[in-house]
């Protein structure tokens, strides 16, 4: 059985439903809670708050809890990954969007709880079904981590 995600025409702001039906992630690994100023093909923004309830916080740093960078990238993948699939509408029960590579990836300030993060994601390239992104993740009006990466939409 084939699913379909919503697709609401004009709209630029994505929820948390939404999300679901455009990505397989889930809790705990879930980290875009929503989407907005989405232009299809070209950019937008995905919106993590941060909380100290997140599992990682249990062991990355007890004494100064520090959201591990590697899910700041992912959480820049996983928009990215929206993105790509409202973009080119995908249908999302046979297919995904797999993480291809990361290039000039740089950490700048530490992400702790109680953070709002600001991932920006534009797209360089698009060919077919493999974009190229640039993505920065902000806090604030501060740089915590950005790079360039790239995903495909495989049959699953």
């Amino acid at each position: 059985m084939s699913r379909k995600a919503p697709v609401i025409e004009g709209e630029t702001a994505i929820d948390i439903t939404e999300i679901l039906a455009r990505i397989p992630h889930r809790y705990p690994f879930l980290l875009v809670d929503r989407c907005e100023e989405y232009r299809p093909s070209q950019s937008i923004v995905g919106i993590k708050c941060v909380t100290v309830n997140e599992p990682f916080f249990q062991g990355h740093f007890p004494a100064y809890p520090v959201m591990p960078g590697v899910l700041i990238v992912e959480a820049l993948a996983q928009t990215g990954a929206v993105l790509m699939s409202k973009s080119l509408d995908v249908d999302v029960g046979g297919k995904a969007i797999f993480f291809m590579s990361l290039d000039n990836c740089r950490f700048r300030a530490p992400v702790r709880p109680g953070a709002v993060i600001r991932l920006n994601v534009e797209v360089l390239r698009a060919r077919g079904d493999v974009f190229k992104f640039r993505g920065k993740a902000m806090v604030d009006d501060k740089v915590a981590a950005e790079c360039e990466f790239a995903a495909m939409v495989v049959e699953t």
